[in-house]
């Protein structure tokens, strides 16, 4: 009796096996060229996308298109010939594409959601590429920050200042803001105050002279220098001048020793708060 009853379990497994044999014989019968073709277009559809990228990526840089649009125009012209090609296997397979495209629809409408903040990143750097309200290389205040452009990302825009920190602004903080775009320069504005018995045009005259001798931008009407007001104990003379971005702070305390060393070297005295008191009987 031991032996039949192992018999039994040991035949059911067989017919199973046999049965599961047999659809997959079967299969390979009645669909191994539609496997195959299958196969075939998505190999030619990676084949093609990259060719079609490629040739994408070529033409933008024939036109001087910015790099990284360049590269999104590129990437997404390859990931749709992917899909389409996608789509054709599926349907060389018999395999109905309506409910994938449904689930797609429904995925990609809570996917969106997820990441709308991301997406609007991406669209405001896109814009920011097409537009070109600032370059690489550029001076940029914006949102309170200011720097130079170092990168244009589609999800961020990155900034360094003279002393090399890195700052990373989200596109999507820059789009509709105010954006000051001095290029590769930044304005500097100094005041000194010389005294009421100076003469106001030879301390002008002074401080232009050694000015001339700072690495200021040369692109520029500069440097503009005046009366700015008159203060109750100063004439206030007002020094505006433009310098390279990267050296702002080098060239902002230059200019300030520079012209305290003329005004002294023409004796012209500099200023400061006085009170006058009268002893009344």
């Amino acid at each position: 009796m031991q032996p039949h009853r192992w018999r039994r379990p040991m035949d059911e497994e067989l017919r199973q096996i046999t049965a599961i044999y047999d659809m997959a014989v079967e299969f390979f019968v009645n669909y191994s060229f539609q496997l195959v073709g299958a196969v075939l277009i998505l190999i030619i559809g990676f084949w093609l996308g990259g060719r079609i990228a490629a040739l994408v990526l070529r033409l933008c840089e024939r036109h001087s298109l910015d790099a990284t649009l360049a590269g999104f125009f590129a990437n997404t012209a390859k990931l749709l010939v992917i899909a389409i090609m996608s789509i054709i296997a599926m349907g060389k397979l018999g395999i109905s594409i309506g409910p994938f495209v449904a689930a797609l629809g429904a995925v990609s409408l809570g996917a969106g959601l997820a990441i709308q903040s991301p997406l609007s990143n991406y669209g405001a750097g896109l814009n920011i590429i097409l537009t070109r309200p600032f370059v690489v290389g550029d001076t940029i205040k914006v949102q309170a920050v200011t720097g130079i452009v170092k990168e244009i990302r589609l999800a961020y825009t990155l900034l360094t200042n003279e002393d090399g920190v890195e700052i990373i602004i989200p596109n999507k903080h820059i789009i509709g803001e105010v954006i000051h775009n001095s290029h590769e320069d930044t304005l500097i504005e100094l005041e000194v105050g010389i005294s009421y018995h100076a003469d106001p045009d030879q301390a002008i005259a002074a401080v232009k002279q050694a000015l001339q001798h700072l690495d200021i931008s040369t692109s520029r009407n500069q440097p503009e220098i005046g009366i700015d007001n008159f203060a109750d104990s100063n004439v206030t003379l007002a020094v505006r001048l433009w310098a390279p971005t990267i050296s702002h702070y080098q060239i902002r305390y230059q200019a300030n020793s520079a012209i305290y060393t003329a005004l002294k070297n023409a004796n012209i005295e500099i200023a400061f708060p006085q009170r006058e008191i009268k002893m009344l009987p």
